[in-house]
């Protein structure tokens, strides 16, 4: 069997896994966006995955999303391709970033956010952000504490350039589906009482983007609009997949 229909199946099976777990929800298909984590992966197979239907990208490295961006680029017949920022963006490398992606999930700190917005106001662009929160108190991972997120916001919105969509948030590394679970409810409610605080000044405030291929379902159940999948989209391609 050839890469490109081994993709192809396993895109056709996480779409199909992704729209029973919103049925069961009882939400309707279209309501959650399947982004393709490409860490795992180089240039041309990152292209394949966007040929077999896989449009939208994420990529864990700025430098890894400039290299696949170019490659693609450079090609006569690349898929289109957007690409979304979902690990952590270091302040150098914002200028280089900001240019090419739809979406930066992960918007976790005063000072990246200053940097995106002035580099946003610097190239004239509006920056669709999204606030990363970190809900399980583990200290090794990025995101802002529940607690801080309010005070966070009172700033951020201030900043030109940028534009809030929502939170992106992770669940417990190792844990079971009612933690996942609990945790990316506790997401939900973030945003909720974030909306109502803010009210008209959080006009795009939507977005939750939470769950990977371990936890998609949980995370959905929850109100995810945007499921981050790597392992299952690689699965016969990867050793380790």
């Amino acid at each position: 069997m050839t890469i490109n229909l081994v993709l192809q199946n396993n895109w056709q099976r996480v779409s199909a896994e992704v729209a029973e777990a919103c049925r069961v929800a009882g939400r309707e298909s279209d309501e959650v966006q399947i982004v393709g984590v490409s860490k795992y992966v180089g240039p041309e197979l990152a292209c394949t995955l966007a040929q077999v239907g896989c449009h939208t990208l994420g990529e864990n490295r700025p430098q890894s999303l400039w290299e696949k961006y170019d490659w693609a680029a450079a090609q006569p017949n690349s898929p289109a391709i957007a690409w979304h920022m979902i690990g952590h963006l270091q302040r150098n490398k914002v200028k280089r970033t900001l240019p090419l992606i739809e979406l930066l999930h992960s918007l976790d700190n005063l000072r990246l956010a200053q940097s995106v917005s002035d580099e946003a106001v610097a190239a004239g662009l509006l920056v669709r952000t999204l606030v990363d929160v970190n809900v399980t108190g583990d200290q090794t991972k990025t995101g802002i504490a529940p607690s801080e997120l309010e005070p966070f916001l009172e700033q951020a919105i201030q900043l030109p350039g940028l534009e809030l969509h929502g939170l992106m948030a992770m669940s417990s590394l190792g844990g079971d589906s009612d933690t996942a679970r609990r945790q990316f409810a506790q997401v939900r409610q973030l945003r909720e009482q974030m909306s109502q605080r803010f009210g008209t000044q959080l006009p795009h405030w939507m977005e939750l983007s939470m769950g990977m291929s371990g936890d998609f379902q949980e995370a959905i159940a929850e109100g995810a609009t945007l499921v981050r999948i790597g392992s299952s989209l690689w699965e016969g391609v990867l050793p380790s997949a």
